[in-house]
């Protein structure tokens, strides 16, 4: 079994004890509907996060006679890594960006924006998807999609359990829920989620860089497609859940004044995966 089969499974626990524990400050009938909730939601999270992330990105799928080249680049390098032909996916933002979801390669897809093709050419791009085949080939886009529903998960905990810490409290009893409990629960869940995305993302975005690099046998063109993309990051906003920016190969909240927006730094510095290209590290 793979280090990121273990850390999904321990994400998916981690999320179904939070949710039951999350329902035991309503009693016990509480956890068990928590119980409840954690394995539809755990369920949900492992076979459906690749659709989550497709539909939360409002992307489209595309046919081989729209994007011709898409399709030659991508099944060049997924000939050449021994892997199956995902899914190809556009979608219409313009912000230059791309993300790779799926819960193995067997089951995986790919999207790029629209804004992308206006600003890489086809060697540039070739780079992308190199990064991108590689988070597939590296078996954590699966983690990557669990962690994204998991930090939705937990948002919605920390929602719900504020909402009950406001209107839940009529009489008192020994099943009453705890306010103070319940308030440190709404404010630290969101913080985890984001604590939870940053430790996941930075070690994956350099070994997909690195992986996507040996692929091609050149880290230039990940590196000048890498350089334009933050820069389009920067100057073009895009409508983006914080929870599901980590699966981006650029962080596309870069441009945007998000709330904490530190805690959702899920992404390893530009400069530094640009040098370590550069300096061709993804060689040793």
């Amino acid at each position: 079994m793979s280090k990121n089969t273990v850390k999904t499974y321990v994400l998916l626990a981690g999320l179904g004890g939070l949710l039951v524990i999350a329902g035991s400050f309503f009693g016990r009938g509480g956890a068990i509907i928590g119980l409840a909730i954690g394995l539809v939601f755990v369920g949900a999270s492992y076979w459906f996060s690749d659709k989550l992330a497709i539909r939360s990105a409002g992307a489209v799928p595309v046919s081989e006679a729209e994007m011709p080249e898409y399709y030659r680049i991508v099944r060049e390098l997924t000939t050449k890594a021994g892997m199956p032909m995902p899914a190809l996916y556009m979608t219409p933002d313009l912000q230059p960006n791309a993300f790779a979801t799926g819960r193995n390669p067997q089951h995986a897809a790919v999207a790029v924006t629209r804004g992308i093709l206006n600003i890489l050419d086809w060697d540039e791009l070739r780079g992308v998807l190199a990064h991108e085949i590689s988070h597939v080939g590296n078996r954590d886009i699966l983690i990557g999609s669990v962690a994204a529903a998991v930090a939705m998960g937990i948002t919605f905990i920390a929602r719900m359990v504020m909402w009950g810490a406001m209107f839940g409290g009529g009489g008192r009893d020994d099943d009453s829920p705890n306010p103070i409990a319940l308030l440190a629960l709404s404010l630290l869940a969101p913080v985890a989620a984001a604590v939870l995305q940053m430790a996941l993302s930075r070690s994956r975005e350099y070994e997909a860089d690195r992986t996507g690099a040996r692929l091609i046998a050149d880290g230039e063109p990940l590196a000048r497609a890498l350089a334009k993309l933050d820069h389009g990051a920067r100057t073009i906003p895009m409508a983006v859940d914080p929870v599901q920016a980590s699966k981006y190969i650029v962080n596309p909240l870069t441009g945007r004044k998000v709330r904490f927006a530190n805690l959702f730094t899920t992404h390893p510095p530009m400069e530094d995966r640009i040098r370590r290209l550069r300096a061709g590290e993804w060689q040793s």
